[in-house]
């Protein structure tokens, strides 16, 4: 009983202290991410109050938030989106991968981590966050701006890439042999592609399946198949989160629209517990020495993720200044950066590797709306090409927001 009560006390206190701070960071207009980390710091090894009973079940809750913030991510796109963004942005996507991947490969493999760390490393920094970048997007007022489907493409790109890369990364911090390793990464991406195959082609099936005018019928269903197609990836070494994000995909029509609006308290609520988590398993003494390479990796990543959006939204026919801003807006990174780095801490090949995580997203989710907000008056500052706004056609027309976008320009999702 006693143990019954502390748990209670423990968790409640938990989740009140989350949504505190998720009232102060809107107040603010920023993301609640670092402050949940912070929290997660406080409470967790080395911090200054450690938690005792709950904290087995803050471990369970994380696991959801991980599958719900996939799940929710895959009803975001329907197999048109999936089919569409390869086609027309892979080029944009390859090269945002290979300017932000190399320099988290890079750094792992300098501070003597191993090829294995720099595959995670690289993920880290490699992701933009998605939540983030939408809600500074929304905050700024640009959602009608001709720069924003070329963000939104990449950002899709990316999370796409998460149902390749996850299964590949698994594998690897599965700690087996060459020949080993190499059936298991085999199996796990022969798994993948099926399951999307099936998502793509089956899905209206799969919808009809689970469409249900009760919310809670939809919800029960929806949300059992989600952890029950999670649990079989994970079991054959595919992943949880990606189970959950095909799953995502394979719905669409009303009921992920539904299933979207039903599920989002859920993923806000496990999401926060993850953060949390995350934090509570890094010791804030570890941070400081790590510090200094989160701080340059974070600074040349910045530069990179500008360099991306800059290039991206040039290839689309976009103004300098649009290509500015979406260079600033993608910088900054969040949920996904943590996901990975949490495989890597579970699996312990670099005790490092989640500090210097934690310490990364904490710089980019704060400067990453920064970025969003000044790299384009600050550029144009600097380059000093101070260029007239082209006269509208319709009054009222913001610039570069043309009502008829280029041919080039690509699809929003």
């Amino acid at each position: 009983m006693h143990s019954s009560a502390t748990f209670l006390i423990e968790f409640g206190a938990i989740i009140l202290g989350l949504g505190l701070l998720g009232r102060f960071a809107g107040r603010f207009q920023f993301s609640p991410i670092p402050l949940y980390l912070l929290a997660g710091l406080a409470f967790g090894e080395g911090g200054l109050l450690p938690l005792g009973t709950s904290e087995e079940f803050v471990a369970i809750g994380a696991e959801i938030g991980v599958i719900l913030l996939l799940l929710m991510l895959g009803l975001e796109y329907t197999a048109t989106d999936l089919v569409s963004n390869l086609k027309t942005q892979y080029p944009a996507g390859l090269v945002d991968a290979a300017l932000n991947a190399l320099p988290g490969a890079a750094m792992a493999l300098l501070l003597g981590w191993g090829p294995v760390a720099a595959v995670v490393l690289a993920g880290v920094t490699w992701i933009s966050s998605s939540g983030v970048i939408a809600k500074v997007l929304g905050d700024l007022g640009r959602l009608g701006n001709r720069e924003t489907p070329v963000i939104l493409s990449i950002l899709v790109l990316e999370d796409l890439s998460m149902a390749v890369y996850l299964p590949i990364i698994t594998a690897l911090l599965a700690g087996a042999g060459l020949a080993a390793g190499s059936a298991t990464l085999a199996i796990a991406l022969g798994v993948a592609g099926l399951v999307l195959v099936v998502a793509v082609r089956y899905g209206r099936h799969l919808s009809r399946f689970v469409s249900s005018d009760d919310p809670e019928k939809l919800l029960l269903v929806v949300l059992g198949l989600t952890l029950l197609v999670a649990g079989v990836a994970q079991q054959l070494q595919v992943s949880a989160a990606v189970g959950a994000f095909l799953v995502g995909i394979a719905l669409s029509g009303e009921v992920a629209e539904g299933a979207h609006g039903l599920l989002s308290p859920l993923r806000d609520l496990f999401a926060a517990v993850f953060f949390v988590f995350f934090g509570l398993h890094t010791d804030p003494a570890s941070i400081p020495p790590v510090l200094l390479p989160a701080l340059a990796l974070a600074l040349v990543t910045a530069g990179t993720k500008i360099a991306t959006g800059y290039w991206a939204a040039k290839r689309a026919g976009i103004s300098a200044k649009g290509r500015w801003r979406a260079g600033g807006t993608l910088v900054a990174r969040g949920e996904f950066s943590i996901v990975i780095a949490g495989l890597a801490v579970t699996s312990g090949i670099e005790p490092r590797l989640g500090p210097l995580a934690t310490a990364y997203v904490l710089i980019l989710v704060i400067i990453g709306p920064l970025t969003a907000r000044f790299t384009e008056p600050v550029a144009t500052r600097l380059t000093g090409r101070l260029r007239r706004e082209p006269t509208a056609t319709v009054a009222g027309t913001p610039p570069d927001r043309d009502l008829v976008p280029s041919p080039d320009a690509p699809v929003e999702k």
